[in-house]
């Protein structure tokens, strides 16, 4: 059976999709009060959600973006807390740099140490993580319990990450991690609320190292 339609797409070229859905973003969410740095950020997770008001939770420390850049380009590695994540990082910008993506939730003994303390493997994936990537981009867009550790390690001074990207999506604890996030005064991008989710976990890492790319 054939479906026919009189729609025809303004384009086809994802070149072209892409440039076209920016300037009907920049059009559409108007004046904004984030910086020329922090807007690329901003613009890619309304691209990857199409949700305005998800753009405009978004919450930067200070030094977010160059600390991103940097990290990037001094070859440290992004941490993600799920594949989902690590698959929709762009991975050949991050390996100019030496960079890799890694993700431990998955690991054997991670999940064996996960079992033995009735805990989440989230909860052990980022205790193997800071052992592994000091001065990386931890980017958690799934597990509030991931991003609960995190802050408690850096409070401790067991962690020391180059950003993290806190934006995790869900009703039990997801706005509370990233309120809990954005009280410390480390590099970090979050959100307001519980919206959040792996395409915005994404998105934020490939604008930054489109940023890094760009002033390399």
């Amino acid at each position: 059976m054939e479906f026919h339609t009189d729609f025809k797409p303004l384009t086809v070229q994802p070149q072209e999709i892409e440039e076209r859905s920016f300037e009907m973003i920049t059009e559409e969410l108007g004046e904004h009060s984030y910086t020329a740095e922090q807007y690329p950020v901003v613009q890619r997770v309304i691209h990857a959600s199409a949700d305005f008001e998800l753009g405009r939770s978004l919450v930067f420390h200070r030094d977010a973006i160059r600390a991103g850049i940097e990290a990037i380009r001094a070859g440290r590695p992004v941490v993600a807390d799920v594949q989902m994540v690590q698959v929709g990082i762009s991975k050949p910008r991050l390996e100019k740099f030496g960079s890799t993506v890694n993700v431990y939730i998955s690991d054997r003994d991670v999940m064996e140490e996960a079992k033995r303390l009735n805990t989440t493997r989230a909860i052990i994936s980022i205790r193997k993580a800071i052992k592994e990537a000091e001065g990386g981009i931890y980017a958690i867009g799934n597990a509030p319990t991931a991003l609960l550790e995190l802050i408690r390690l850096v409070k401790e001074g067991a962690a020391k990450p180059g950003l993290v990207i806190g934006v995790p999506v869900g009703f039990v604890s997801a706005a509370e991690s990233k309120e809990e996030l954005a009280k410390l005064d480390i590099p970090f991008i979050t959100n307001i609320g519980r919206k959040g989710g792996s395409p915005v976990a994404v998105a934020a890492v490939n604008a930054i190292s489109l940023m890094a790319e760009r002033t390399g």
